[in-house]
């Protein structure tokens, strides 16, 4: 019998599956995966300021998580918007807010296990507002342009409890899995059950980076994984469906592996990229600037994230405010910095972090 996209989906059968996972195929992919993936968490080491990263690395997967999602913005409206969020449009606060719910996911992990709980924060941080797991019944996920139902997912709040518990049980249970594929099958099946009336992809993208962190993967989140599925998108959508009508688990599997090494790479890339223009212009500044002027922190300041304004120095206890501004100005003399007034308020921009960013 075919599968009905149009009812709801509440016998979802629970993780793993009764079939073959680790392939040989599988297993291959599994090898370059991990490879890259060990190699973003050494590189990450190397920055001695885990601020340098902790910034700009997850603001870029924040647009594009939210960028698949239809919410999109530009990186200058995110820049500006970190110096001043409140003066900031909706769909920019919405991409920071996704940013800071993976800080609060990230800091939830390191005291308590990844649960129901932990997604919920995730979530109400993201849409701003206090998530419960849906009640209502007539969600279905449809086709934008026909309206034509795609998928309906399981539906009452204690059927989508019992799923969720479910998954809970699969994530923490020792398996004789391989940790990537895993977290393979726990994307597919949170986004199958689909607990919020909103914020579900985001909130699945996010319980990826913090899975790979909790099993040791990664020490920071910073992978850009959301990259990946951007430029991908229409064959995430349709493995997924794969999955649900016709249990196609291998492509599935093999794509989220593909992402998992294809965006290590690029965020080895640019944390590289990041630390070497940050080491050049500790060469510059502390060659060319007084010794009373020059620390590592003024440097640092500079490339926490790509707009840098008085402020940011007088709290880091680095100058009081005139001191500051003149700091700021010798560091646009050497041509680390470029001033723009934005309405009153000059700020400095880093274009060496911009351009690394923003290619």
């Amino acid at each position: 019998m075919p599968f009905n996209r149009a009812k709801p989906y509440n016998d979802l059968p629970p993780l793993p599956p009764k079939m073959e996972l680790e392939t040989k195929a599988i297993l291959k992919a599994t090898v370059g995966a991990h490879r890259s993936l060990a190699e973003l968490k050494g590189v990450s080491e190397l920055i001695p300021n885990p601020e340098l990263m902790v910034n700009s690395i997850p603001l870029q997967e924040a647009k594009a998580s939210s960028e698949i999602e239809n919410i999109v913005t530009t990186q200058d409206n995110l820049f500006k918007a970190e110096l001043n969020e409140k003066g900031a449009d909706p769909q920019t606060k919405e991409v920071l807010r996704y940013r800071h719910a993976l800080w609060t996911g990230f800091e939830a992990i390191k005291s308590k296990p990844l649960s129901l709980n932990i997604f919920t924060e995730i979530c109400s941080t993201i849409k701003d507002m206090d998530m419960k797991v849906r009640r209502i019944p007539g969600t279905a996920i449809k086709n934008l342009g026909t309206g034509e139902v795609l998928y309906t997912p399981p539906e009452g709040e204690k059927v989508i409890l019992g799923h969720l518990s479910s998954l809970e049980r699969f994530i923490h249970e020792e398996e004789n899995l391989d940790p990537l594929v895993k977290m393979a099958l726990v994307h597919y099946q949170f986004e199958a059950i689909h607990p919020f009336s909103d914020g579900n992809g985001r909130t699945g993208r996010i319980i990826n980076i913090l899975y790979l962190v909790e099993k040791g993967l990664l020490d920071l989140p910073v992978l850009y994984l959301s990259r990946y599925i951007v430029r991908n998108k229409s064959k995430y959508y349709s493995l997924l469906s794969g999955v649900t009508q016709r249990g196609e688990w291998e492509e599935w599997v093999l794509y989220m592996l593909d992402a998992v090494k294809d965006t290590s790479h690029w965020t080895t890339q640019k944390i590289r990229e990041i630390k070497d223009a940050f080491d050049k212009a500790g060469v510059l500044c502390q060659g060319k600037l007084p010794k009373s002027v020059y620390s590592i922190e003024l440097v640092e300041s500079i490339f926490k994230q790509p707009y840098c304004r008085i402020d940011i120095l007088v709290k880091s206890g680095i100058a009081k405010r005139e001191t500051a501004s003149k700091y700021l100005q010798m560091l646009a003399k050497l041509g680390l910095l470029k001033p723009k007034k934005i309405g009153r308020e000059k700020l400095y921009l880093n274009q060496g972090l911009i351009k690394i960013l923003s290619n």
